[in-house]
């Protein structure tokens, strides 16, 4: 597929960086404690797939480019 451009592989904080949110304002818009994003952040548990669904909405990132913890779900 030449000349097609994917977006790179991001970790899931860097998502959120990148759509311009700090940890608080995203945890309030997804309905989530500021210490459950921060857990899917760091890799200690990952959301659910649809959890993980309006995260890459709200980030407008695709979600087979984010990682959550060292995997991508």
């Amino acid at each position: 597929m030449e000349g097609l451009k994917l977006p790179p592989k991001i970790s899931l904080a860097a998502a959120r960086v990148n759509a311009g949110y700090q940890q608080d304002v995203a945890a309030a818009k997804l309905h989530v404690d500021t210490a459950t994003l921060r857990s899917w952040e760091k890799g200690r548990t990952v959301p659910g797939y649809d959890k993980f669904m309006e995260i890459c909405k709200l980030y407008r990132y695709p979600a087979d480019f984010i990682f959550c913890g060292k995997r991508s779900l």
